[in-house]
């Protein structure tokens, strides 16, 4: 069995470990009537501990909704979500942003860095809202990111780096503590393709430590990190590919083409 989830009986009297992640018909509807849009449909997922699983799928099929959906930032209209076992839709905003400040790392497509913290306090924050020690969560702080090569600027403000430097901020914060979920919407966008290639071997390096991930991208290069790939269109999971590519060929070459992954017909 993989680090991570507790394991629960089986009927041959075997453990089957828990999902870090288990989404089962996930439905999220926003507005009512002609205004009725259904960002998801009936989702199923699951994502075990040691596992990083890319979701790739044209703009508007849902992608960064079921993100939301799966770090408790947003609750479904129907169906059920759990992290570690924890059922999300039972929970209260105050329980469900507790559960994400020690279970949860959460990467943002826009970076969601706090504009008056340096970049060592917002990596801090988390941890200290869960209260660490600030002289601790300050360590760990550094630690992350020394870890995604910025721990020289950890004393700017995010005004003062350029967007790949807070895009490598924003991962340490997403890394540090021991957060059991990683998610990350687009964390490569701002960044080259050297550094990007930088940024996913730290985010496997933690996925194979035991945790599990998920990677919302447009960029089959990225996906090719992941242990499997699914595909969104219109709030429904359409088809699926596997397995992970052996890290050496996904080190691209300047101007090679992507390695071929293409989208199932729906």
């Amino acid at each position: 069995m993989m680090a991570g989830g507790a394991g629960v009986p089986h009927p041959d009297g075997s453990e089957v470990e828990t999902p870090v992640l288990e989404i089962v018909g996930a439905t999220r509807v926003h507005g009512q009537g002609p205004t009725e849009v259904v960002a998801l449909d009936g989702v199923d997922l699951e994502v075990r501990a040691g596992e990083l699983v890319a979701v790739m799928g044209p703009s508007g099929s849902g992608k960064s909704t079921l993100l939301n959906l799966a770090g408790g930032l947003d609750t479904p209209t129907a169906g059920s979500i759990r992290v570690v076992g924890e059922e999300l839709s039972g929970l209260g905003a105050t329980a469900r942003a507790r559960l994400r400040r020690r279970l949860v790392g959460y990467v943002f497509q826009d970076f969601n860095l706090v504009p008056s913290l340096t970049a060592a306090e917002n990596v801090a924050l988390p941890l200290e809202l869960d209260g660490v020690p600030a002289r601790r969560a300050g360590e760990q702080a550094i630690a992350a990111l020394d870890s995604v090569g910025v721990g020289d600027l950890a004393d700017r403000f995010p005004e003062e780096m350029s967007g790949g430097q807070q895009q490598r901020t924003a991962v340490a914060r997403a890394l540090v503590g021991p957060r059991r979920l990683l998610l990350a919407d687009e964390p490569t966008g701002a960044l080259d393709t050297a550094t990007g290639e930088e940024m996913m071997l730290v985010l496997r390096g933690r996925i194979d430590a035991g945790s599990a991930g998920v990677l919302v991208t447009h960029d089959a290069r990225y996906a090719a990190w992941a242990d499997r790939t699914v595909f969104l269109r219109d709030g429904r999971l359409t088809g699926s590919t596997g397995t992970r590519m052996g890290v050496e060929s996904l080190f691209t070459t300047p101007g090679a083409p992507p390695p071929p992954r293409s989208e199932p017909e729906p």
